[in-house]
């Protein structure tokens, strides 16, 4: 026996046998984890895909997505809007981040700005053509008279259309451009968000048409929706992530303006007929879905349940370290903290101005200003998002340029 450096074999090398039989144990167990992770691939195709590295998002819709769009456009978003998170009014309608914010920042990605916003906006890594108050019909009354965005879906595509259009003949410009534009291959690379047609549902109950109405109004809806994502598909898109609508009957500006129908509650206290017209709303969109998966045999078309998760949140609000989900945190007002003087908004109490400002704690709270989620309400639902277990195919968003395979 020798010795190196007071290192003796006879004490620490190993024998033949034990040199051996380590070998056979590291073997087994690199089987072992070959065999699960062939399992795991079987139970769960997930495994076996790869991420889509997508170079950018390009966005569609209303406030549950804008990022400054209708801000721009109009007003920019008072305080306290944007107070957790942002620390300033961020042209969000939200106390801080959106469902598009948790998934740009989840593929890696910059947060999306406003194509309709000319100030500090940078389109390298997408563009968010959503609005406030937008629809996918034609709106009948829009700002600054009525309450509904000019900016609906059609417009959304054809600004979509000149974007992609004289983005690439600025950028071939060089300069600052080439840093503030998307290159060109990114246009088919990149994934593709939809969230839109609440305000359709709301534009025909505040025009007084009763639930069979809007219900049969509903495949005119849809029809229009798919013609845009086709109408988009012919410009180059191939990976769609779309979001079916959420619980209409939760919101507290439907209970407060509807008391009538709102009368009619579910267990959680929703009003049950309009989550209904958001069911099968919802119903309709499935099947354009399944229609649009023939009709665009390239696309690879994600739809995801947000009905489900949104309204656990009005279900099981301690599931998620929520509560008083049904109350705006930031509003004046009745049962549901909602009433004439919005949020941000200053209201005349006993000859006093007092300004409409936030509640105590935001991040437990479901609802912040009577229409739009909090910014922790849109947090827990990417985490459930991001599981894949919500989608159809059951994909996170980073696997989303993969096709579902029938």
């Amino acid at each position: 026996n020798f010795s190196i450096s007071g290192f003796s074999t006879q004490q620490h090398l190993p024998s033949t046998m034990e040199s051996l039989n380590m070998t056979k144990s590291a073997f087994s167990l690199s089987c072992f984890c070959m065999l699960l992770l062939s399992y795991a691939t079987v139970m769960n195709p997930v495994f076996a895909l790869e991420d889509c590295d997508f170079p950018a998002i390009f966005n569609f819709g209303d406030s549950n997505s804008d990022t400054g769009g209708l801000a721009a456009a109009f007003n920019w978003t008072p305080p306290p809007y944007g107070e957790t998170f942002f620390h300033k009014p961020a042209g969000r309608y939200s106390d801080g981040r959106l469902l598009i914010d948790f998934i740009a920042a989840n593929l890696g990605l910059p947060f999306l700005h406003a194509y309709l916003n000319s100030l500090g906006s940078n389109f390298a890594h997408g563009v968010n053509f959503a609005t406030a108050a937008a629809t996918i019909t034609p709106p009948l009354f829009i700002l600054p008279v009525g309450g509904f965005s000019p900016f609906y879906l059609d417009v959304q595509y054809w600004q979509f259309d000149q974007f992609k259009n004289r983005s690439q003949i600025i950028e071939k410009t060089g300069g600052i451009f080439e840093d503030l534009l998307p290159d060109e291959e990114y246009f088919g690379k990149a994934l593709y968000t939809i969230d839109i047609g609440h305000n359709d549902l709301g534009q025909a109950f505040f025009s007084n048409m009763s639930i069979e109405e809007v219900n049969a109004s509903i495949p005119d809806i849809i029809n229009r929706f798919s013609n845009n994502v086709k109408n988009i598909y012919n410009l180059g898109a191939r990976s769609f992530w779309i979001h079916n609508m959420g619980p209409f009957g939760c919101l507290p500006y439907i209970l407060v303006s509807f008391p009538e129908v709102a009368a009619q509650m579910d267990s959680a206290g929703c009003a049950r007929p309009f989550n209904e017209v958001s069911q099968y709303f919802n119903y309709k969109l499935k099947e354009a879905v399944v229609q649009l998966r023939k009709d665009l045999p390239l696309a690879a078309i994600t739809y995801v349940d947000i009905y489900t998760l949104k309204y656990s949140l009005y279900t099981e609000p301690d599931k998620y370290g929520l509560e008083l989900p049904l109350v705006a945190c930031c509003g004046f007002g009745g049962k549901y903290n909602y009433g004439s003087v919005g949020c941000g908004g200053t209201v005349t109490v006993n000859g006093s101005q007092i300004f409409v400002g936030s509640c105590k704690d935001p991040s437990v709270r479901v609802n912040w200003d009577g229409i739009h989620y909090t910014e922790a309400a849109n947090k827990a639902v990417f985490e459930k998002i991001s599981t894949g277990e919500f989608s159809d195919p059951p994909i996170p968003p980073r696997f989303a340029c993969h096709r579902k395979l029938d």
